[in-house]
């Protein structure tokens, strides 16, 4: 289950997740962003409290980074992230790819 909180200022969103970005709960999180990122310059994912991420979830946060840059904005970055999403991220070759900042 995932919970999903945004929180707009201007043209910067935050959107923070708690809980699991598994198959489930892609969907919704990509249809969120389809309807808040046009009009974004900047998007900053909070993964404090995210435990778990997959496949699924990970396709989520690749359309948000090419949303945006189709929009003219690459300010992504994903912040608090834990020390298992980041050794997934690092597998995977995310963390080449966003601007990441750990606990």
């Amino acid at each position: 289950m995932l919970k999903i909180d945004l929180k707009k200022e201007e043209k910067d969103l935050t959107v923070v997740l708690d809980g699991r970005l598994d198959t489930t709960a892609a969907p919704e999180a990509e249809e969120m962003l389809r309807r808040e990122l046009p009009d974004c310059e900047s998007l900053t994912v909070d993964m404090e409290n995210l435990e778990y991420i997959s496949s699924a979830g990970l396709r989520v946060l690749m359309f948000a980074k090419r949303e945006l840059k189709k929009q003219g904005c690459d300010e992504m970055k994903l912040i608090h992230v834990n020390e298992i999403i980041m050794e997934i991220f690092e597998i995977t070759g995310f963390s080449d790819i966003f601007e990441i900042e750990t606990e």
